[in-house]
């Protein structure tokens, strides 16, 4: 069983920057995302990052502002945010993939799951 903690949320004005991580135990998962919800709308993709580190991908909303990464020596993915705005505002999950290495921004294909950290962008 694999367990995801996030941390590292809270509350900034806009154009700050936040770091948050997602420390798992159990099973490495081969790739890990990061997806947020704001109240009253759906779950969405925000990045992903495969096994080794060597690939990543992004939501066209974060490109260029947030940067994924990990250190797996620590079982700690991150999610680096800068140039935060208000509509960045919503409760950030990881979450992580147990067999595929594909990136995927679909909910559905992630096997595992952490509680969420609120991050709040000010105006």
């Amino acid at each position: 069983q694999v367990q995801l903690v996030e941390s590292g949320g809270g509350l900034v004005q806009a154009g700050g920057s936040l770091r948050l991580s997602c420390a798992a135990s159990g099973r490495t998962s081969v790739g890990m995302g990061w997806f947020r919800q704001a109240p009253g709308k759906e779950r969405e993709f925000v990045a992903y990052i495969t096994r080794s580190g060597g690939s990543t991908y992004y939501a066209s909303s974060v490109k260029g502002r947030f940067t994924i990464s990990r250190d797996n020596a620590k079982n700690t993915v991150f999610l680096q945010m800068n140039s935060l705005k208000p509509e960045d505002t919503a409760v950030y999950y990881c979450a992580g993939r147990r067999l595929s290495w594909l990136p995927t921004e679909e909910v559905s294909e992630y096997d595992y799951w952490g509680q969420g950290t609120q991050v709040t962008v000010s105006s």
